[in-house]
């Protein structure tokens, strides 16, 4: 196990985007960073840290900034807009205040390790005299397109066949990110994504939530021409990967009520293995009434045992008559679940997902092959490479309406839990990169190098500055 009661020789304040697939792998990160010896605080908003259940651990202490609506963005934003507006102006003021409450409490800051998304909180952090490191949550190579807008290297709207960006392979305008690709859906998340880079080469470190095998052509690339970033994931407990970290068995903090493991585990156990299929479209994406149809049919014709989790806000448009039907057979539906546990069984064959990039990096390291299904923002780019750059999965591909059709679901299904060829390659690489994600974080691995050097640099910086 890796020590964990070293003296604190530096402090880091760790900021993500008010978001369950953001606070995860930022937590996950600064676990990472107390077993080196760092002390690390976690600053979440005031909403989400009083409605989160969490288990944190008592080596990391939690605090709060405000965004602005502290009683829950649902309840009082009028808009995405003006949430995100808020969350920079009241959010930059707070942060600053909580740097300086941090700084007399006996153990001053060194640095603001903040989500990339979160851009402001690298001039706050400039302003206040100490460390900025970004902390990107999105795979390299879409954060490669979103430098390329925004320094206006990559000329929109998009035109052609074919989109070049260095460090890439060629790309259809529809594998590029929604917010490129249909310019003018989601400004805010747009102006949000590629304002990451207004201010990008002020930062002291930059870090990638991947690891270097995954992408290293982009790595390669970034790394000569942008900054000498590093890449330091998977950011999954240490349970799943190398098992170093003292009680890290499982993800601290969740937005939903997960069901009982007990009640999953139970259920999984009474099939064979790598024939259930799993379905989740994560905490953020909505799927309309019609796609929930065509998906819950072609589940059904697929004839595989499925667990399928729908948020409790979306499960009225579920069609009712077809899945009481279904439920007396072999599936299994529930609002929400611990994911990890749910990839490790062995009775899983496949992972119908929206491509969020932590659903896909969960999948590779449980060696879980995908059935992708896009929905937005970077989930397009991921599944172009879930399917034909690492090999671990095929797309399901929408009609022209945008539908994925009932046939289509089944079909991508029974490709890779019938035990045919092409399922058979998929689950084979998908092996393949369980093994090469695990090694990158362990002792000696790619990852575990680049945050030893890391927590060497910081010091050493902080000792200075």
């Amino acid at each position: 196990m890796e020590p964990s009661n070293k003296p604190h020789r530096a402090h880091i304040l760790a900021l993500p985007y008010p978001a369950q697939g953001h606070m995860n792998p930022m937590f996950q990160f600064a676990k990472r960073l107390v077993s080196k010896g760092l002390k690390a605080t976690l600053a979440l908003t005031v909403h989400l840290a009083g409605s989160m259940h969490a288990d944190l651990s008592s080596s990391i202490c939690l605090d709060t900034i405000s965004d602005g609506y502290d009683l829950g963005r649902s309840a009082q934003a009028e808009s995405r807009e003006a949430y995100h507006t808020s969350l920079w102006v009241v959010g930059s003021r707070t942060l600053a205040e909580l740097i300086r409450k941090l700084d007399h409490s006996g153990q001053p800051l060194d640095a603001v390790v903040y989500d990339g998304f979160l851009s402001w909180a690298l001039d706050v952090a400039k302003q206040c005299s100490k460390l900025g490191v970004v902390f990107f949550m999105q795979t390299c190579a879409v954060n490669d397109i979103y430098y390329h807008v925004q320094r206006g290297l990559l000329p929109l709207p998009l035109s052609g066949p074919s989109v070049e960006v260095p460090g890439l392979p060629p790309l259809e305008p529809s594998e590029m990110p929604s917010f490129i690709y249909k310019l003018g859906s989601y400004p805010a998340f747009y102006d949000m994504v590629v304002n990451q880079f207004t201010n990008v080469d002020d930062a002291d470190f930059v870090l990638f939530d991947t690891f270097y095998e995954l992408e290293k052509e982009v790595v390669d690339w970034m790394s000569a021409n942008l900054w000498p970033l590093k890449t330091v994931g998977p950011t999954l407990p240490s349970l799943y990967l190398d098992n170093r970290l003292l009680d890290d068995a499982a993800y601290s903090i969740n937005l939903f009520t997960p069901t009982t493991t007990s009640t999953v585990s139970a259920w999984l156990r009474r099939h064979p293995p790598h024939s259930v299929v799993y379905v989740s479209f994560g905490s953020m994406a909505n799927l309309d009434r019609s796609q929930f149809s065509e998906l819950a049919h072609g589940l059904a014709l697929a004839g595989c045992p499925f667990l399928w989790i729908v948020r409790l806000s979306e499960q009225h448009k579920l069609p009712r008559d077809l899945m009481d039907s279904i439920l007396s057979k072999e599936a299994l539906i529930l609002p929400w679940c611990n994911q990890l546990e749910v990839l490790a069984s062995d009775a899983i064959g496949c992972f119908v997902t929206h491509c969020g990039l932590n659903s896909v990096v969960e999948a590779i390291c449980f060696g879980v092959p995908m059935v992708a299904m896009p929905q937005w923002t970077d989930q397009m780019t991921n599944a172009k490479f879930v399917e034909d750059v690492w090999r671990v999965g095929v797309r399901a591909r929408a009609d022209e309406a945008g539908l994925v059709g009932r046939e289509e679901v089944e079909r991508r299904v029974r490709e890779l839990v019938g035990g045919g060829e092409r399922g058979r390659e998929m689950a084979e690489s998908a092996r393949k990169w369980m093994a090469e994600a695990k090694a990158a974080i362990r002792e000696g691995g790619s990852s575990h190098r680049n945050i030893d050097e890391f927590v060497k640099e910081l010091m050493s910086r902080a000792s200075i500055e």
